[in-house]
């Protein structure tokens, strides 16, 4: 006689009810050691299927992601950019086709552990709030989902910080162009001279001023501001994650259940590509204000005439006065189509059980 357990397979979302055929264990173990089993293998493989599809999204969807910051760091009156689609053409017409790709070294490195906490955590507040052995209300999800967004900023927020200086220095060698000006030292404040090369490079930029690395910038704000230099913008970063971790959690959890064939049962595959693109499309853009809030704070070095902000209050509220409500709206497409494929591909991750397939322990499916 042998007992079956399960391993989840409920990508971002953690459903409580998709999962697929784990490994067989003995009847003489006990309950508790089957559950602390499943725990142990279900973990390193969603970490496994997490951090590919973090790797696979982010190539294939990063250009997109550089429009977005660039678009969203445009001030009313000194656009260079009209679209999203002008905005790559430009970049790939003035600094080259891999100028698309800028800082995604930063993510790529970086993705595998915040999704490894992302997942964790949400694993760890799901079981929390389930021990009563019911299912989870919405008001549960959404505070599993809360916490799991509290926790994913550890990594997030340098991971961002470090992402948009690479990705802006092409839009503000651009504003130069067309405004020649040196910016004022008083516009970096404590920033570095390595970051002042970055930036500052007036009509004519030098390979050495652009080639500037997350590295090198990261050295910097560590020397010159310490650890909190990475974390500019912590604020801007939990009001972003966090509503969108509350909006996408359990709106992929119920949209997936409605494509179940039984109660019981998983949805079909492309029934939960599609739940994970439209709720991550959808938390998105929902939270979209305040993305443009913490790009704007993030940006440590600004064009000639671009302000500066002092915080999450003053940065809305000078946004909302000089620019209008639209502005916070900037770069909302281009999100929704960063944030859609990328949950889609975790949900191709999850669905065919790329990670239990490396560690052994069911056969590989396909969809």
């Amino acid at each position: 006689m042998h007992w079956k357990t399960v391993v989840s397979l409920d990508c971002l979302s953690d459903l409580a009810a998709s999962s697929r055929p784990g490994i067989f264990l003995n009847c003489s173990i006990s309950l508790s050691e089957i559950t602390m089993s499943q725990q142990q293998i279900s973990l390193p493989a969603k970490l496994i299927d997490g951090g590919i599809a973090g790797i696979v999204g982010v190539t294939c969807v990063f250009p997109i992601d550089l429009a977005k910051t660039r678009l969203q760091n445009q001030r009313q009156g000194q656009q260079i950019y009209k679209s999203m689609m002008d905005c790559l053409i430009q970049t790939v017409r003035s600094e080259g086709y891999f100028a698309m790709y800028r800082g995604a070294a930063v993510n790529l490195t970086l993705v595998t552990p915040e999704k490894a906490i992302k997942l964790a955590a949400n694993d760890f507040f799901r079981h929390h709030l389930s021990q009563d052995g019911k299912g989870l209300t919405l008001v549960k999800e959404m505070l599993a989902g809360c916490g799991a967004g509290m926790c994913q900023v550890i990594v997030t927020t340098p991971m961002e910080m470090l992402k948009i200086q690479l990705q802006d220095a092409g839009r503000l060698v651009a504003h130069q162009q067309r405004k020649p000006a040196m910016l004022p030292m008083a516009k970096l404040g404590t920033t570095s001279a390595v970051l002042t090369r970055s930036y500052n490079v007036g009509l004519t930029p030098t390979p050495a001023a652009r080639a500037v690395s997350a590295t090198q910038i990261a050295r910097e704000l560590l020397r010159s501001q310490g650890i909190q230099g990475l974390y500019k913008g912590l604020g801007a970063t939990l009001m972003r994650d966090v509503p969108f971790s509350i909006v996408y959690f359990p709106l992929f959890a119920n949209l997936n259940r409605l494509g179940k064939v039984s109660p019981d049962g998983p949805a079909p595959f492309y029934w939960s590509f599609l739940a994970g693109c439209a709720a991550g499309s959808t938390a998105a853009v929902a939270v979209n204000p305040c993305d443009v809030i913490k790009t704007r704070l993030q940006s440590l070095s600004k064009g000639a005439s671009e302000e500066s902000y002092n915080g999450v209050v003053d940065c809305f509220s000078k946004i909302l006065r000089k620019e209008g409500p639209s502005a916070f709206l900037k770069g909302a497409g281009c999100r929704a189509l960063v944030i859609a494929p990328l949950f889609g591909i975790a949900q191709v991750m999850y669905f065919v059980g790329v990670g239990e397939f490396i560690l052994g322990h069911i056969p590989f499916s396909s969809p």
